[in-house]
């Protein structure tokens, strides 16, 4: 079955098979959030981008095998919940922007800032933080050679707009990262994988930009 990005809370798992990474993505807990497993096809390192609920079902998509890193996204309850039993399970190291690292409940080996890199395996994930939705929320970039980009940004981008703010300044940063750094570096053929919901492609989204920005979330 080919990938669409889409998964249900209790549902099967999804996976997209690039040339040198596999991209597993879940959908796990009661606000449904996306868990994405990441192998490294030539080494088979294994990564997930955010341990965020139901362990029993991360640790059944990892089996066996070694957890190398978890990269919590933002510092949000809903996105770390499962992350403890996972460490304590795998001995994966974590990591988490610099900035929210402190309001994660388990220690964060590698605070993450803007222009990082993460690794799995042979693959590498450029870090870029995005002020606003939190001071620390960090998306993950992995410019495929054989491909186009894709593009794993927690809760600051989703389909039909950015993540949520609680004050107009915090949303004039996070829409300003979101144009300048995400829209404004990266072609119209990114992949994106958010926190919850379906993904989708820059490209589809920037019409919809100006529309954004007016109506200020």
């Amino acid at each position: 079955m080919s990938y669409d990005g889409h998964v249900s809370p209790g549902g099967p798992p999804a996976t997209r098979e690039l040339a040198a990474l596999t991209v597993t993505k879940v959908s796990v807990g009661p606000m449904d959030n996306n868990a994405y497993l990441l192998q490294c096809r030539p080494t088979g390192d294994l990564l997930l981008v955010d341990a965020a609920n139901d362990a029993s079902t991360l640790l059944g998509l990892v089996g066996d095998r070694p957890l190398a890193t978890v990269v919590t996204t933002h510092r949000h309850r809903d996105h770390w919940q499962a992350l403890a039993e996972v460490v304590a399970a795998t001995g994966a190291r974590t990591a988490a922007g610099r900035d929210d690292a402190g309001e994660i409940p388990v220690t964060t080996d590698d605070p993450l800032a803007d222009g990082d890199v993460v690794r799995v395996g042979e693959a590498a994930l450029s870090v870029i933080q995005l002020v606003g939705h939190t001071p620390g929320s960090v998306a993950l970039l992995y410019d495929d050679p054989d491909g186009h980009p894709h593009l794993f940004t927690g809760d600051s981008l989703f389909p039909g707009g950015v993540g949520r703010t609680t004050r107009p300044e915090d949303f004039g940063s996070l829409i300003g990262d979101v144009e300048t750094k995400l829209f404004g570096r990266l072609p119209d053929e990114t992949w994106f994988y958010p926190g919850h919901g379906d993904d989708s492609t820059l490209g589809r989204e920037r019409p919809a930009l100006p529309e954004w920005r007016a109506r200020g979330w």
